[in-house]
């Protein structure tokens, strides 16, 4: 057998640059490159291996965390058929990493994670930033990552590097499997020289199958449609990672059956298309709703039915609902009791749109649908429009920039409350113009993601939406995307405080205690009226950004046209109104104390309890 000696980080380097993937006859490189920052952990090691590799692109980040959202985003945004991998030191540089990764295996998007680890040898234990424990000599913070990961390994002999490597590729180009997987490399172990076999740095190409789903449970799913008579579709996002739109579209024109869309898989139909109900469950239209409630059958594609979708568990109200799962994961095909059709989405669209070839839903019910539709683009229209008033609500701003917005544009967002304000209302006609993390709800994914989103398509304009809650929990990655000549426009809406959780805590009966930034009063020990001078114009100016201050929808239009011409990170501020926003119009649920001092409290208990009478559980 052929050898090549190297070091294990060499090794791993070498072996990940020749790893490639290929999805109908359309093959690519699966690593992008390598995002990190250096520590004792990594540097003499993995360090080494990727400054003798040029043509494996190492970008250095600011923020361990903010790595892992870059990476995130490019594989959103690649579909799932490319990603990077992030390198941290041991401790809290690997630490850092384990909310990216709950953040990537939840949104079942890959990455791989390459944290440092301590000594295998353990000679000179306990190192600097090592977590010792008197249960046993083989723990380490890094263990951490076990239930984030999809794949979890700690390489302790060189040797076990030819073994592991091939099940980390496995699990990463699974549609079925991906998510984060952590390869703990002890720094000790990095550096050792083996005899590695050459062959395993041929390159590789790792084919992404489209299974098919059994034909008996796809002729009963069939039978079921037929018998419906008020069908409807929940759309997430396997449905666009499958790149299946254009075969959801030819179901839905034959069928005459209605979408819904998840935030995950808002844009799997144009959003003017008239049986396009646009969003559904807790930040869903009232159209999608409606329809939602009354169906005696739903078809689950691509989602994981979460709570935000299912408006925790109330959204399906009729008596003998049924549920068709279309998934590539057994996991969620069998979620609510449903006839499980497990299989590639686009393959199993097809075919189920081959038996449903006599089959249509009544004109009645389309006429119903395209009216719902018609209206709530009617309504959106009007909520978009200005209202010439200072501080300007979210949802103009959001009308703004999307009338500002090409066809091709990508919108860009995670937590807050303007991902249900988008979600009803930003209207896309490209299947990956929504770009929404809300599988996890990072705060602080938008500015680091927005430099991943870019890095995968180049020619798109990526529009990063951020309040101002977000952007102070991870704004450095500004300065990052500075340094690589990687270009976006943040737009930042300031209104001095957390609106989501705000409005959240008002609902409860909690008055928006401690969501709003304001000093603190030194006699009465409360928060006071006076707002705190955080000037956001001139810290992103200081991460190197192009900085325009809006003052009004006018202004912010011309800043958006400005940005686009721009060549750096351009970051657009405006105030808001944390008062105004769009209504919801579904349930969701989170506890409210049984009993209080605060009257407001009790108050929403009782319309807590009144509501979770709506709740079904499907066996």
């Amino acid at each position: 057998m052929n050898t090549k000696k190297l070091t294990v980080s060499q090794a791993l380097i070498e072996f990940l640059k020749n790893q490639y993937v290929e999805r109908d006859g359309r093959q690519q490189r699966f690593f992008a490159g390598c995002l990190g920052i250096f520590g004792h952990g990594n540097v003499a090691g993995i360090g080494q291996a990727l400054m003798q590799s040029p043509d494996f692109r190492y970008i250095m980040t600011r923020n361990e965390q903010s790595s892992v959202h870059i990476a995130i985003a490019y594989a959103k945004m690649r579909n799932r058929l490319g990603t990077y991998i992030c390198t941290s030191s041991i401790g809290p540089g690997a630490t850092n990493m384990v909310t990216g990764a709950a953040c990537a295996t939840i949104n079942r998007l890959p990455v791989l994670l390459l944290p440092g680890d301590i000594f295998a040898r353990r000679n000179v234990a306990p190192v600097l930033q090592q977590l010792e424990s008197a249960q046993g000599q083989d723990i380490s913070v890094n263990d951490c990552f076990k239930p984030v990961s999809k794949y979890w390994d700690r390489i302790n002999r060189a040797e076990q590097l030819i073994t592991s490597l091939p099940e980390v590729m496995r699990v990463l180009t699974s549609p079925a499997e991906t998510g984060a997987v952590t390869l703990c490399m002890p720094q000790d172990v990095q550096a050792e020289v083996f005899d590695f076999p050459a062959h395993m740095f041929l390159k590789k190409v790792w084919r992404v199958p489209r299974p098919r789903p059994d034909l008996s449970l796809l002729k009963e799913a069939a039978a079921w449609v037929h018998n419906a008579k008020h069908p409807v579709i929940i759309a997430g996002g396997g449905v666009i990672y499958s790149e299946a739109t254009e075969a959801l579209k030819r179901l839905v024109e034959r069928t005459g059956i209605p979408v819904t869309e998840t935030f995950a898989g808002k844009g799997s139909l144009p959003y003017n298309h008239p049986l396009n109900l646009g969003a559904v469950g807790v930040a869903g239209t009232p159209g999608a709703n409606e329809i939602t409630r009354m169906a005696d059958l739903v078809i689950g594609i691509g989602t994981r039915y979460s709570d935000f979708t299912t408006a925790s568990k109330t959204a399906f109200q009729h008596p003998y609902v049924k549920f068709i799962n279309i998934n590539i994961a057994e996991f969620d095909s069998y979620k609510h009791n449903a006839l499980p059709v497990t299989g590639d989405a686009k393959t199993c669209l097809e075919e189920l749109t081959a038996l449903l070839e006599d089959y249509s839903t009544s004109k009645d019910y389309q006429e119903q649908i395209k009216k719902l539709n018609k209206e709530w683009n009617k309504y959106v229209d009007t909520v978009h429009q200005s209202k010439d008033q200072k501080p300007v609500t979210q949802v103009e701003v959001i009308g703004a920039v999307n009338e500002m917005a090409h066809s091709d544009d990508v919108m860009l967002c995670a937590a807050g409350s303007l991902p249900g304000d988008l979600h009803k209302l930003w209207q896309t006609t490209d299947p990956k113009g929504f770009h929404l993390e809300y599988g996890y709800s990072t705060m602080g994914y938008e500015c680091a993601a927005g430099m991943g989103a870019r890095l995968a398509c180049p020619n798109r304009e990526i529009t990063v939406m951020v309040g101002d809650g977000n952007y102070l929990m991870m704004n450095s990655e500004i300065a990052t995307a500075v340094q690589e000549g990687v270009k976006y426009t943040i737009v930042l809406l300031n209104n001095n405080g957390f609106g989501s959780i705000g409005s959240l805590s008002q609902s409860l009966g909690l008055q928006r205690f401690g969501t709003k930034y304001r000093f603190r009063d030194e006699k009465t020990g409360m928060l006071s009226g006076n707002l705190l001078p955080i000037d956001f114009a001139m810290n992103a100016r200081s991460l190197g950004a192009e900085v325009i201050k809006a003052e009004d929808i006018p202004s912010l239009k011309e800043a958006l046209i400005k940005a686009r011409e721009n060549k750096n990170v351009t970051v657009i501020v405006i105030d808001t109104d944390i008062n105004k926003g769009i209504p919801g119009y579904a349930w969701w649920e989170v506890p409210v104390a049984g009993i209080s001092e605060i009257q407001t409290v009790n108050e929403a208990f009782k319309s807590y309890s009144e509501k979770k009478k709506m709740q079904r559980y499907f066996f």
